[in-house]
């Protein structure tokens, strides 16, 4: 009987490179095992409090008696730790697992922790961003978690792809503000979704009343044929508090709790 052939070192490698991937693959199954609900928060662009909805959201469902978690996967433009302004660096346990820091009972993972300026650009492409992407998931001892809220970066492009075809998600919030031409972006971005065979749990109308008037994005959630989860007021606290607003304002408590209570609704049913 012949003898097997004797691989290549073109294909020792590939071999090496596709066992390397399932024992990753495999450790970010391991590390989901412990969380609930994995829900992404996006945008079809940039400036439309896709992240300031994500923290209000996780806040408030932290108030209301939920295990959470905040993984910001905007690897390129970290903002969370910004927003609900944590200083403090993940620690580690015992298996050298990253612990989050908390901050109002949310536990935070996010690229801006390792930034040593951050006004610093991180100028990463769609690999290097996956790579990232899976290490905070299969490298963070996140515990026994009921909602991991992921911060996705804004737009159609190849990071939020990437971020898409890395993470599990259960479903998608998309963010847009009341103007036509947010509302055209959020379109492009639930049909990115859907040309993705995932989930689009529905769309929130950010900013609505006063000078960005009311109704493009919920007109456009009536179009496809999506639920609005919730209309978030456009409110001077937003800007003049240094607390997160669901702390400050009961209007904006009132709104994000009617979104807390429809994306409960949505995930009961999973």
């Amino acid at each position: 009987m012949a003898e097997p052939r004797k691989l290549t070192p073109a294909e020792e490698a590939r071999l090496a490179q596709v066992r390397d991937q399932f024992k990753q693959k495999q450790a970010i199954s391991n590390s989901l095992n412990s969380i609930k609900h994995r829900i992404g928060v996006y945008s079809g662009k940039g400036g439309v409090g896709k992240t300031t909805v994500t923290t209000n959201l996780a806040l408030t469902l932290a108030k209301n008696g939920r295990k959470v978690a905040i993984l910001d996967c905007d690897i390129d433009c970290p903002n969370v730790t910004r927003v609900l302004r944590i200083s403090e660096r993940p620690s580690s346990d015992n298996e050298g697992k990253m612990i989050p820091p908390q901050k109002h009972g949310v536990s935070v993972m996010s690229m801006g922790f390792f930034q040593e300026n951050e006004d610093e650009a991180i100028i990463w492409r769609g690999p290097m961003i996956h790579n990232a992407i899976n290490q905070f998931i299969s490298k963070t001892n996140w515990g026994d978690i009921d909602y991991l809220i992921c911060d996705l970066p804004p737009g159609t492009s190849d990071a939020p792809l990437t971020v898409m075809q890395t993470l599990n998600l259960d479903g998608f919030i998309v963010v847009s503000t009341p103007q036509e031409l947010a509302a055209l972006d959020a379109k492009r971005s639930i049909n990115m979704i859907k040309k993705l065979n995932l989930k689009v749990f529905g769309v929130v109308e950010n900013m609505t009343g006063g000078i960005f008037g009311k109704g493009a994005a919920s007109e456009m959630a009536e179009e496809l044929q999506l639920p609005v989860l919730s209309e978030i007021s456009l409110l001077s606290e937003y800007s003049d508090s240094f607390e997160p607003v669901v702390y400050v304002n009961e209007t904006s408590e009132k709104e994000f709790l009617k979104l807390m209570n429809n994306l409960d609704k949505i995930t009961s049913d999973l």
